[in-house]
């Protein structure tokens, strides 16, 4: 798989064994390796700052350390170079089947990424809310199949949010949405929802399948593309919330303006 730094220590769940190859030997060597001096981009969620990280791990002191060879469990810590706060991740090294996994983190998977759902709060209901931290919480812990069932609860609520709205403006036939399938019923709803969402409808299908017949491993192989794209779409309506709300504040200045405007010359 393609390997950066901060997919690694931010993104990549624990118990999930990368393989190393050609292509991301580069950046194993820089996890495991002190002489190789590696700064990569990230957030502190203690700060809750973005910041510089650095790696400063101490497992292999010479290229020819028995580390490399044998393998085993060892500890590299990053630290963050605005506050100088360090986090720790214990890895285990299999150099038989080249595969380099986290077995434990300090702060988690989850700590990284729940302060980005938050910005949903005026989007979501608090339960939704709730529902997308667990799917990234249960990511986290290496719970592939539960974190799929949290997501796909939010994409049903999309769904349900823009069909109260185009039931509301009558432009829905309850009829049609009940007995649709759910390709159909977005086609139903496309003028309600965000753009990524009707071109990527497919999702769905794919979190069902891996609530149904898709194994942990595959689900959590695939949890961080399907989060991002829930992400984009709430992107997207929140793009139009705000400026939804920017046309409300204009207006009310705009009125407020024209109230005055319309008193000065009276006075004249």
């Amino acid at each position: 798989m393609e390997l950066t730094l901060t997919d690694f220590f931010f993104n990549i769940p624990i118990y999930s064994p990368i393989e190393i190859n050609a292509e991301n030997i580069n950046v194993f060597k820089q996890i495991i390796d002190k002489t190789v001096s590696s700064d990569f981009h990230g957030y502190n969620p203690f700060e809750k700052v973005e910041s510089t990280f650095r790696v400063t791990t101490n497992l292999i002191p010479t290229s020819t350390s028995p580390y490399l060879e044998k393998g085993g469990f060892g500890t590299v810590r990053i630290r963050c170079k605005r506050t100088d706060m360090e986090f720790w991740y214990h890895i285990l090294w299999q150099p038989n089947s080249n595969t380099l996994t986290k077995i434990g983190q300090y702060p988690s998977v989850a700590d990284f990424h729940i302060y980005e759902v938050k910005q949903y709060n005026k989007l979501l209901p608090k339960e939704r809310l709730k529902e997308f931290t667990r799917a990234i919480g249960l990511a986290a812990n290496g719970v592939g199949i539960g974190s799929f069932v949290y997501l796909r609860r939010i994409f049903e609520h999309l769904i349900n949010e823009a069909y109260e709205l185009g039931i509301k403006e009558n432009t829905v036939s309850e009829a049609d949405f009940q007995k649709a399938r759910m390709d159909a019923k977005i086609e139903l709803l496309k003028v309600y929802l965000p753009d990524f969402l009707v071109e990527n409808k497919s999702m769905y299908s794919i979190l069902s399948l891996g609530i149904h017949e898709l194994d942990e491993k595959t689900c959590l192989a695939n949890f961080d593309t399907l989060r991002v794209a829930i992400e984009i779409i709430l992107d997207e309506k929140l793009d139009e919330f705000r400026k939804q709300e920017k046309i409300k504040a204009a207006k009310k200045k705009l009125d407020a303006l024209k109230g005055t405007i319309k008193k000065y010359r009276s006075n004249l």
